[in-house]
């Protein structure tokens, strides 16, 4: 009799052979998985830099990979000092291989900027995302009943904050969720090979890893001997900032961000005439969002059926508005939580919209010419993420957060600076006129005289 198979192979582009178990490929062939394909990982970013058309699919399946390097290293590691380390069970890999595979299953298209940028929507991994996505009447909700695992993957991607009373050792999340993690660790070393930029993660640092057995937490070991291992710390740090490099040239790049508004406002038009609802977007792909917003807006007033439809044809051929001025945070930190109060999120979409049209009415009587405006304000911290990944440092029993040192790594506290500065309050513009640009910014900086504009349109 011939041995079944215990694991399926899927070729990946960034770490060659991955072995999934037969119950992976069963969760992968849901609908629910399936619609992942359609979810680009970087959102717009393709319009900026064109082969970063990866999608959310791949990175899930990576970030299993990854979970199991680092189980593995963790492993051999307790081996080597079972007193004070933990191992990992075949059945708590199980659980948390399962649990990475899935992770980002909640996301919807061009969720970033919906979600954590603009404030439309609840965040994606809120408990109750989580929990109507795993919940009876979807096919990936079943296939976890069937297989046993729902309460213990939701305590892992809810941190266990979906009302599961079985608590749950820390590092189930940690693997998956943290500063360094198996989700960083693939989409880094993705994102830099889809986008061509030149930047390497260096595998190793899954070897890095540990289970501290006084605390369940996942850490780091910086001690060796009772020295300090910098060569550890430094790749910590490199991975902080190579974070930070794909934040500044990608994540947040203005194209990125020019295109990101255009849709964030056609959701918001379409969802203030009742045409869409929050869970219309659950089930939906990128392509198919948008033939969504065309399509239910069909029958709404005409200046709302002409604004989206005018705002998905100018995305669908890269038409972007254009910056007319920005106002970063590090020229205006005193005035930024008070544009973040006024502006952000759907609270500020009435002081949004108000400021837009006397901005408008104003270069229209100095012009001439209607101009389009989107004022876009992200929220104060966007995807700011501290430093808590948790290490031993020489000379304490104890582990704590990487954070719990910045003051021996002055790096820390550049990054974390330069994380807040990347923030930018922007007024965009439906022409790509520079004058008109220009005149543009002129008028808007007067209607935000409290706050300083560092951009200024080139004059031909």
């Amino acid at each position: 009799m011939t041995a079944q198979k215990k694991f399926s192979v899927l070729r990946d582009p960034v770490h060659g052979d991955i072995y999934l178990t037969h119950e992976e490929i069963s969760l992968l062939d849901t609908r629910e998985m399936q619609r992942m394909r359609g979810i680009k990982q970087l959102g717009t970013a393709y319009l900026v830099y064109p082969g970063a058309m990866h999608t959310r699919f791949d990175h899930q399946i990576g970030s299993l990979h990854v979970t199991t390097q680092m189980i593995e290293r963790i492993n051999l590691s307790c081996g080597l000092d079972p007193a004070g380390l933990i191992g990992i069970t075949d059945e708590e890999a199980r659980v948390i291989r399962i649990a990475a595979l899935l992770h980002d299953i909640t996301h919807i298209p061009f969720g970033h900027n919906l979600e954590d940028q603009d404030g439309i929507f609840e965040r994606h991994d809120s408990a109750y995302r989580f929990g109507e996505m795993f919940g009876a009447q979807t096919e990936i909700g079943q296939r976890l009943d069937q297989l046993g695992v729902t309460d213990d993957v939701l305590a892992i991607l809810t941190h266990g904050q979906h009302g599961s009373t079985r608590p749950i050792p820390p590092y189930w999340s940690q693997i998956i969720s943290g500063t360094i993690c198996s989700d960083i660790i693939d989409y880094l070393a993705r994102d830099a090979y889809f986008t061509g930029l030149q930047l390497q993660v260096d595998p190793r640092v899954t070897s890095y890893f540990k289970i501290d057995r006084a605390s369940g937490n996942l850490y780091i070991d910086l001690a060796k001997h009772e020295l300090l291992r910098e060569d550890i710390l430094s790749e910590m740090v490199r991975m902080l900032e190579a974070r930070y490099y794909f934040s500044e040239r990608v994540y947040y790049h203005h194209a990125k961000v020019a295109s990101g508004a255009m849709i964030a406002r056609a959701v918001e038009l379409a969802l203030s005439v009742g045409a869409v609802k929050e869970s219309d977007f659950y089930t939906q792909t990128d392509a198919s969002v948008l033939d969504l917003l065309d399509r239910s807006t069909r029958s709404a007033s005409p200046e709302v059926r002409d604004s989206v439809h005018t705002l998905v044809r100018r995305f669908r051929s890269r038409r972007l508005y254009k910056r007319a001025c920005v106002f970063p945070r590090y020229k205006n930190e005193i005035v930024q939580q008070r544009l973040v109060d006024g502006y952000f999120a759907e609270g500020g979409a009435a002081s949004r919209h108000a400021a837009e049209e006397r901005i408008s009415d104003l270069v229209r009587f100095a012009t001439g010419r209607n101009v389009d405006l989107i004022i876009y304000c992200p929220a104060k911290r966007m995807q700011l993420k501290e430093a808590r990944t948790h290490v031993r440092w020489p000379g304490e029993k104890e582990v704590h957060e990487l954070s719990h040192y910045a003051d021996r790594i002055p790096r820390l506290a550049d990054l974390k600076r330069s994380y807040r500065d990347l923030w930018k309050f922007y007024i965009f513009a439906d022409s790509d006129d520079p004058a008109l640009l220009a005149r543009v910014g002129e008028i808007a900086a007067k209607e935000f005289a409290e706050a300083t504009n560092a951009y200024s349109a080139q004059l031909p």
